[in-house]
């Protein structure tokens, strides 16, 4: 890993007193709940860790196939497989007590009254250091249920916070018509920060077959270089609706990648999809980025943000306009 620059202070405070030591860490569903990568490439470079999908109970996903690879991307529908929030708080959180790097657990849940159940009993676990709540599954039953209305989602919200005092971090989807006002919604009702963006709805059909390559509705989560122009420009749009810190996921598979992220208003990013390509692209991503802000003899990483995002009330352009 590079050196970090004197002046450089790469730390990133997510609230609640959960401070990642740089802005780099790997998003829910692509590094597992981190042991592999533990005893394959190591984990004490990241800022932060984003566990798997973990559920009230046990969840066998899916029937495969579950993973579509296309021209720019990866679509998937794994349907959130995992061992249930017994066996997480148990046997794996003892194992990231131990551990440098803060591990924050994602959390799904069919209804309010199961993301409540979830996040109680990680609630006080050690090495359970924040919560990451999942309203925007496009892939399993009613995973986006409070994800797509702001006051779906900020009951939901309310409701978690209420039953934690864990920092809580909450994942937004892409799939709705204003992500800006569920990003002021899930705010106000007491989300420490925010991640953005989820994979967007997408199908892949197969020639041969004349059907989805997908089983069920034949669509799964679209995530890779496809989508990062798209996930870039929700990060600016949801830094302007807000004042929390904000974590950009979409594509990222780079140390420019990342930085432009930090640009558009993120104050970390996760990388995802990336993992699968090259199990050791994190650690790549956190070099560069300290050696970037060391050349730019930057005090902290937020000094790269785009200076029009200060200006929330500035007129949007309408896409559609000649």
């Amino acid at each position: 890993m590079s050196a970090i620059s004197p002046a450089l202070d790469p730390r990133v405070d997510l609230g609640r007193g959960l401070v990642l030591a740089n802005p780099v860490g790997v998003a829910s569903g692509t590094f597992g709940f981190g042991f592999e990568a533990e005893a394959m490439n190591g984990i004490d470079h990241l800022g932060a860790i984003f566990s798997k999908g973990t559920t009230l109970r046990p969840r066998e996903g899916n029937r495969p196939p579950r993973i579509a690879e296309t021209a720019a991307g990866m679509l998937n529908s794994i349907g959130l497989q995992n061992p249930g929030v017994e066996v997480v708080a148990r046997d794996y959180a003892p194992r990231w007590a131990r551990w440098t790097v803060p591990v924050i657990v994602n959390v799904a849940g069919s209804d309010i009254n199961e993301y409540v159940e979830v996040v109680s009993r990680l609630d006080g676990v050690e090495g359970v250091s924040g919560l990451e709540l999942n309203i925007s599954c496009p892939n399993i039953a009613h995973g986006l249920d409070f994800g797509t209305e702001p006051g779906a989602a900020a009951r939901c919200v309310a409701e978690v916070r209420a039953a934690t005092t864990l920092p809580l971090v909450v994942k937004l989807s892409p799939n709705v018509t204003d992500v800006a006002e569920v990003a002021r919604a899930v705010e106000d009702a007491g989300a420490d920060a925010l991640s953005a963006v989820n994979t967007y709805v997408g199908m892949k059909i197969s020639l041969d077959r004349q059907q989805p390559v997908l089983p069920g509705m034949g669509m799964g989560g679209l995530s890779g270089p496809a989508v990062k122009p798209l996930a870039l420009a929700v990060v600016a749009k949801v830094r302007r609706a807000i004042a929390i810190p904000l974590i950009g996921i979409g594509g990222i598979a780079t140390t420019a990648d990342a930085l432009e992220f930090l640009v558009a208003g993120a104050d970390a990013v996760q990388v995802g999809t990336a993992n699968f390509n090259n199990p050791g692209v994190s650690r790549e991503i956190v070099a560069g980025c300290l050696a970037y802000g060391a050349q730019l003899r930057l005090h902290r990483f937020s000094e790269l943000r785009w200076q029009e995002l200060d200006h929330p009330g500035s007129q949007e352009p309408d896409p559609d306009q000649d």
